[in-house]
């Protein structure tokens, strides 16, 4: 029920949102319209305003806004059977592009909206200054480092948190720093040269290059939550464990838990955990769980059924200017993530079976709930970027394509003749419904809804 009640609720916000911007900037700019619908299909419910019927639509997977004159009444004959002066063919170029990019530019404006409000009631996760894991002939080892070093200052400059850290190495272009650090109670100072190392980027795994100490930080990691029925509960793992230690090795932080985890599918081994102040170990043996790769292969990876958190991340609220400027910082970084993961996708670079569909999104929206009201609401914005970015691609039938018709009108100095604007949009139907049941197809997939055909 959570999960149908998160689609719906995340779905209906969306799509109000992305009508309400056609709707909007179609009544500033003089436009009739005619119907307000959200869903598609027969009309569940529907009143009558003074000009404008709104509807409320059996098929909840989209909207729309039908407003007076959308063809051009030159092409369909002489007889105008409303306002010449309502129509929105009839309009300027100027405003017929507004009107149409309205849609998108509103789902980029509540994503934006969301973020800022969060950022300012809940604020951004930051965690302390203090070494986990240090890495073996790393410069923070040959600089005596240890795991449990709080740095407390570089270069003379405060560090409160980890990234404040993380800025400084990030900047230092591989000259020694000198940092402060409080160790059993004493300060002292260390200096270390950062080094130049290749990561990969943990969405794409793209190659780049950073600067790093070869130390982490101390994120001791948490269970959360416990799926019933799951490994983990029957191992008897509890909600508030700290977990310290996976096969005899320390993991200092949630990633290197769920690493350990993932890579040991269907394999026995301990987890050494601290409950109550004392330590504690349990056996436990991972589900094995099939899912694709980095390179679109399908891959074995364990589970327990856990939730991880952290007991050292707190959350540190922005005032409300930097909020929104934040806000819309974030709303620009993750339409570069969306269009570069598009791309990625339309090259070949990631598998197709990461293209998602409903279930997905309704699983997802399910997951973030049960998170909390700002996880769903973080999971909202997101959304709301690739809607508004999906819909600029110049596809016909979609806002996008008919934004691409009016710039060919504005080249050409006159609109595409009707029957070629209704062949483009015939084959933006076709390509539009070939995708969606991709989507749903890759969605069944993932919850394997074909074993009974097997």
């Amino acid at each position: 029920m959570t999960t149908v009640v998160s689609f719906v609720v995340v779905l209906g916000v969306l799509i109000l949102i992305h009508e309400l911007g056609h709707f909007l900037v179609a009544r500033w700019t003089g436009v009739g319209v005619e119907r307000f619908s959200i869903g598609f299909g027969p009309v569940l419910l529907r009143w009558r305003g003074k000009e404008t019927e709104y509807c409320l639509s059996a098929v909840p997977m989209g909207g729309y806004v039908k407003m007076v004159g959308e063809e051009n009444p030159l092409e369909g004959g002489p007889s105008l059977p409303w306002d010449p002066a309502k129509a929105f063919a009839l309009k300027p170029l100027w405003a017929r592009f507004l009107i149409v990019f309205a849609g998108p530019g509103m789902n980029f404006v509540l994503a934006a909206l969301i973020f800022s409000v969060v950022l300012a009631t809940v604020g951004r996760p930051v965690w302390p200054a203090v070494l986990g894991r240090v890495a073996d002939g790393g410069p923070a080892a040959a600089a005596g480092l240890r795991t449990g070093d709080v740095v407390l200052g570089v270069d003379g400059r405060r560090v409160s948190h980890w990234e404040d850290l993380e800025r400084a190495v990030a900047v230092s272009d591989g000259r020694s720093l000198r940092l402060t650090l409080r160790r059993g109670g004493a300060e002292q100072t260390a200096s270390v040269a950062p080094r130049r190392t290749t990561v990969r980027d943990p969405i794409f795994k793209d190659a780049k290059d950073v600067w790093e100490l070869g130390a982490g930080p101390q994120l001791q990691p948490q269970i959360g939550s416990v799926n019933a029925g799951s490994p983990a509960e029957r191992a008897g793992l509890r909600t508030s464990d700290l977990v310290t230690a996976v096969a005899g090795q320390p993991v200092y932080t949630p990633d290197d838990l769920m690493q350990a985890i993932q890579k040991r599918p269907g394999r026995t081994f301990e987890i050494t955990v601290e409950r109550d102040g004392r330590p504690h170990v349990v056996t436990v043996t991972p589900a094995i769980v099939r899912e694709t790769g980095a390179g679109g292969q399908e891959v074995e990876v364990g589970r327990i059924g856990v939730g991880i958190v952290t007991r050292t991340v707190t959350f540190e609220p922005y005032d409300p200017v930097s909020a929104v400027w934040f806000g819309t910082v974030k709303t620009w970084d993750m339409t570069l993530l969306t269009a570069k993961g598009l791309w990625k996708i339309l090259s070949r670079q990631i598998d197709s079976s990461n293209i998602g569909g409903p279930i997905q999104i309704a699983t997802e929206a399910g997951r973030q709930a049960k998170e909390g009201v700002a996880s769903l609401a973080l999971f909202t914005a997101i959304i709301s970027v690739n809607l508004a970015l999906l819909n600029l691609l110049p596809v016909p039938m979609l806002d996008g394509g008919h934004l691409f018709f009016f710039v060919i009108e504005g080249v050409l100095g006159r609109p595409l003749s009707l029957k070629k604007r209704e062949a483009a949009q015939q084959l933006g139907f076709v390509l539009l419904m070939l995708l969606m049941v991709y989507a749903l197809y890759n969605d069944l997939v993932r919850i394997d809804a074909f074993k009974f055909f097997k």
